[in-house]
């Protein structure tokens, strides 16, 4: 692991930040074109999977998996920040409904969405 991937979140965001200051970006970072960003990026995820049949693990394509899924983080980073959230403080929100909505008990082993439990 490099140690610029033991950092916080934070550290990670203000790199960003200043990766996208020192560039002029931020007038392109839009919540809807970050929104797009996403999307697109995700897409490039799923493409590094397309005509891989029952092949579903990531075996022979890491690099392309890794630099795609880490153009959606960024990107959902950037998203946060634009829209001034607190990323961390949006998945502990999140987790917390989703703990309410599948309980242990009923979801065990399930794929079932949460109104169908």
């Amino acid at each position: 692991m490099s140690p610029e991937a033991r950092t916080t979140l934070d550290d990670q965001v203000a790199a960003l930040r200043a990766f996208r200051d020192e560039r002029d970006w931020s007038r392109f970072h839009t919540p809807k074109d970050l929104a797009c960003a996403i999307s697109v990026e995700a897409a490039e995820l799923l493409d590094a999977f397309r005509w891989s049949g029952p092949d579903t693990g990531v075996a022979g394509r890491e690099d392309k998996v890794r630099e795609e899924f880490a153009d959606v983080m960024i990107y959902c980073l950037y998203l946060a920040d634009a829209i001034g959230e607190d990323p961390a403080a949006l998945i502990a929100d999140k987790l917390a409904l989703n703990e309410g909505r599948y309980p242990a008990d009923k979801s065990r082993g399930s794929a079932a969405k949460y109104t169908e439990l």
